[in-house]
Order: structure tokens, then sequence, then C-alpha cells
């Protein structure tokens, strides 16, 4: 068969059901290829958003997304969304064309070494050479991609390889099960936990997969220990727990860091240093439990007494199993933290000024969004206040990006989110600058059918180097810019926009569009003038004077 159809043989070997990607001429091979097949190709209008909607899918699923792109300038295109994935831990496999290896007549045009490219940002990069590599390229990129810690692969496919004739089948994925933590490690852990008066869980970005949240339930459960999450690790215990202490939004400075404070023992689940530390170690004071797939990466300000390396379902099993809830343990401090922090979350919650403030926003959104739908965020200032006000109920229903942190995001992860959970309510919420980074994806969204609901949060500036313009005591200076008419220009792609006209209409409005059938945009004014006052002054001010 032609090497390209043996190619998607493979693809669909591992249960790929989506390319999503900008094609090119080297690619027509492999184009051609995959209209014979089952799997259904997403033409995006930009290859970061094709990245970005790939990666998410990966998050979203466990198995990795794939994505397609041309030589040069496509290739290059990518090189954002592989860092977003590689970063988030986001399983995904990159395809790239490129000219003829073997007998090229066209110089350098377009040519870039995209494999030495991709290097520093993805988990394994490879050009194939033979057809009959295919096989064993794409069974390593995928194996690869999706084993802990996920993140991206690559490989790059040239136009005359696409075009070979070969004689090859598919290698099927081989039947793994990951290690599991040595039991004296966990006598080690237990020892600590019965020595421990005040021990507290911190759940990281590692732990948002599906069995671990099942098994950290019935552990908090059990065992009555309290717990906070990092912004990437929101959902994996629903925030409705009565033990939850809130969410390591701002740095070192809110009611959660004041539990963090009172522990002795933290108990660091999915730790991922790519997040910001939701606390500081130092010699001599709290000891911490590392329960995580891979051993710590050592540094300044983490270095655990105790590590369980291993599958961390099994590691929360093992300790659940064998550990009883111990009398002399007192949360009673850590509860007035959780106490004191609900009711600071009440503040803003009832503020009618127009335009909206971040607070009010992410209170209103929570109220109309089901329990298991699913915010895409983009980045920006609001992702701090949603990631603190905003109460996530089931794991990766909040899906934020605390690693690359990259703009443009918010739009594809929730196009992407929506094809893979087409029942379940989907709202993008993006910042004027993030959206118009890929604000032509709208298009997409609306040839797919998707029913969506996309805030664009209207500040015209970018909001959150302003906050931290004025926290430095700066002028404000270089970051403002106009906007189109966002209902004439979600008109234009065939999408319904809106406009919010005043704050007490935002409820209803998020009611109705979430409802309706199509993509529907609403233009939100928002203000951030009270950031560096609430953020970086009265919250702080407020969680240090609490007596415990």
């Amino acid at each position: 068969m032609k090497a390209s159809d043996l190619f998607i043989q493979c693809l669909e070997s591992e249960g790929v059901e989506y390319v999503f990607g900008v094609p090119g001429e080297e690619n027509l091979d492999f184009l051609d290829s995959l209209s014979r097949s089952s799997i259904k190709l997403i033409l995006t209008r930009h290859e970061q958003a094709a990245g970005f909607m790939a990666a998410t899918y990966g998050r979203l699923t466990g198995k990795a997304g794939v994505c397609l792109s041309t030589l040069g300038p496509g290739a290059t295109n990518l090189v954002t969304s592989a860092a977003y994935a590689q970063l988030g831990a986001m399983p995904v496999v990159m395809l790239t064309g490129q000219k003829p290896i073997k007998t090229s007549k066209q110089g350098q045009f377009q040519i870039i070494d995209v494999v030495d490219m991709m290097g520093p940002i993805t988990k394994y990069t490879k050009q194939i050479v033979s057809g009959s590599a295919i096989p064993s390229r794409v069974r390593e990129a995928f194996r690869v991609a999706e084993e802990e810690r996920p993140g991206a692969t690559h490989l790059e496919l040239p136009e005359d390889i696409a075009h070979e004739e070969v004689n090859a089948q598919p290698i099927p994925a081989s039947l793994v099960r990951r290690p599991v933590t040595e039991i004296k490690a966990i006598r080690h852990a237990l020892d600590l936990l019965h020595k421990a008066r005040r021990p507290l869980l911190v759940i990281g970005a590692g732990a948002n997969r599906k069995l671990t949240a099942k098994m950290l339930r019935a552990f908090v459960d059990k065992q009555g220990i309290p717990f906070i999450s990092t912004q990437m690790g929101k959902g994996v215990i629903d925030e409705h727990h009565p033990l939850f202490l809130g969410n390591a939004a701002v740095s070192d400075n809110d009611f959660p860091h004041r539990a963090i404070q009172q522990s002795d023992l933290i108990l660091n689940i999915g730790h991922d240093a790519v997040e910001k530390p939701p606390f500081i170690m130092s010699a001599g004071e709290r000891k911490v439990i590392h329960i995580n797939f891979a051993a710590a990466q050592v540094d300044p300000v983490y270095f655990p007494q105790v590590e369980l390396v291993g599958d961390i379902a099994n590691s929360v099993w093992q300790l659940n199993q064998q550990l009883e809830p111990q009398a002399h343990w007192d949360f009673s401090a850590m509860l007035k933290v959780r106490d004191a922090l609900n009711t600071d979350m009440e503040r803003g919650y009832d503020n009618d000024s127009f335009p909206v403030t971040p607070q009010r926003l992410a209170h209103d959104v929570r109220k109309v969004m089901p329990n298991d739908g699913i915010i895409a965020l983009d980045n920006g200032i609001y992702k701090i206040w949603f990631a603190r006000n905003y109460r996530a109920y089931c794991p990766n229903t909040v899906l934020l990006d605390n690693a690359l942190a990259s703009m443009g995001a918010g739009l594809p992860s929730a196009m992407a989110a929506k094809l893979v959970s087409p029942e379940k309510k989907v709202m993008a919420i993006c910042g004027d600058g993030g959206f118009m980074m890929n604000s032509q994806e709208i298009e997409t969204a609306v040839r797919l059918g998707l029913d969506l609901v996309v805030l664009i949060l209207n500040d015209s500036a970018y909001g959150m180097i302003q906050w931290k313009q004025q926290a430095m005591g700066l002028k404000n200076y270089g970051l403002e810019f106009g906007n189109p008419d966002f209902v004439k220009y979600a008109e234009s792609y065939g999408a319904t926009g809106h406009r919010l006209e005043k704050t007490e209409a935002l409820i209803a409005l998020l009611k109705q569009c979430l409802d309706a059938k199509g993509v529907h945009l609403i233009d939100v004014p928002v203000d951030y003038s009270q950031n560096d006052r609430l953020l970086n002054k009265e919250i702080p001010e407020r969680s240090r004077t609490l007596e415990l």
C-alpha cells in the first residue's frame, strides 16, 4: 500500500478520532489517505489553534490528540501549542510535512530543521525516512506522549516517503501497568501521618485523573483531612466538600496559605514544578510527603522528606487501607480558615456596578453552569478570580493553563471540550486580548455546528499586565488598544452576538445563550480597577489578621 495509507491505519490502530490542523501541499498524500478513513479532519484557521485543540483533547481523554501542519511556517505555528502541551502535561502527537528528502529540487525554499526545532519542547521528535519505519515511529510517538508525565511528541513525514509503496502493518499497543509504590515507602509515610497533629492535602495538576479523583475522595471522606488545590488541580475533589479550604490562586498571601502555615505535615499529591508553588519549604518547618508518578525535582523551595513514587491512585489507596483517623489530629484552625475564606468570597457578589467586576462575574457564571459544565479560561487577570472564587465540582471542568499560560488558548480549548463532551454545557471565557489572538476559530466552531458560549471580557487593554504595572507603582503605559464591534464581528462569522448593557442582566443573558443552539458571543465590559487594592492589599491583610 501507499505509505500514507499505512500511516492512517496506524492512527486508526491508536484509536484516533480527530486530526486537527491546516494541511499544505506536502500533506496531500496524507490528506488523501485520511479522506478514506474513520478519522475526522477538523480543519482550523490557524495551526496554533489546532495544537491547542489537540492538547485539550488529550487533557480530557488521556489519549493523545493529533494535529497536523505543513512544513516551514505551518510547523513554526505549532511551536506555542507544543510548549502548551509539554508544560501542561497534555498528550499530543504533532505531525508535520516536509519536502522530498531523496530527490528534492527546490533548494531551501520553506525548509527549516523542524525536528531540531521541536527537540527542546517535546518528549520525542523524529523524521520518518522510510515507509517501513512508520508503524514503529507512530507507536512510539503515542506511547511517549501518553505515558506519565504526558506531553508533546512530533513526527515529520516528508512527501516522497508518504508516497512510497510499503508492505507493513500497524504495531498494536502492548498491555502495560504503571509501577506502584514500594511498601517500605508507604510505611515511612504512615509513620509521619501517625506523628502529625495537623496534616493537610495539597492537590496539584498531576492528580487530575479520573481514578485518582475517586481514590482521593475516598481518602478525604475516611480520614477527614482538609485539602486545598492548585489552579490546575481544581475539581479533583468536589469543591462543595466541607473540608475544602480553597485554591492557591494568589501568591502566598490568601486564606489557603494560612492553612498551610497551620499544618505540620503536607501530603503533596500530583505536584508539578511548572505551576507556581502553593507553598515554599524551609528547613526545620513542616514535613512533606511527595505522592506522584515520578520522584520530586529538588530545588531550593521543595525537598520532601518522604516520596511515594508510583501510580498516584494506588499510593493513595494503600495509605487509606492502612491508616485510621488519629484522635490527636486537630483541624480547628484550618476550619476557621475555611469559614473565613467562604465569608470573604461573598464580598462583591451582589455588586451591581457596571462594568462588571470579576468577582461578580465568577459568581454569576457559577450560578448558571451545571455541576458538570465546562469553562475554558484563556489567560488574563480574570483567571485568578475564577480559580479563587469559582468552585469546581468535577475533575477537568475548569480548563485553565497555569503552566505555559499562553493567551489565545481559551476558545480552541472550549471547542475541543465540546467535541469530547457534546452533551455538556461549555463556555469559553476570554479577555479581549486573548480572544483576538485566535478569534478566527469562531468560523471553525460555526462550521462544526457547535453549541458554544464565548464570554469576551472587554477592557480594551492587556489587563493582567496593567495590574502588575499598577502594583509596581508604574504609570499606565503601552497596554491599551481598540476592539472591533464584537456583536457585528460574531455575526460576520455566522454566530450570534450579544452585548451586556447592565450587570443585573448578566445571569439571564448567560442562561439564554447556554440554552440556545449555535455559537453565541457575549461582549461583557469588565472593571479591573480594584484588582490592585483587593488582590495585593485588602485580601492579604484580611488573611494575615485572621485569628487562629
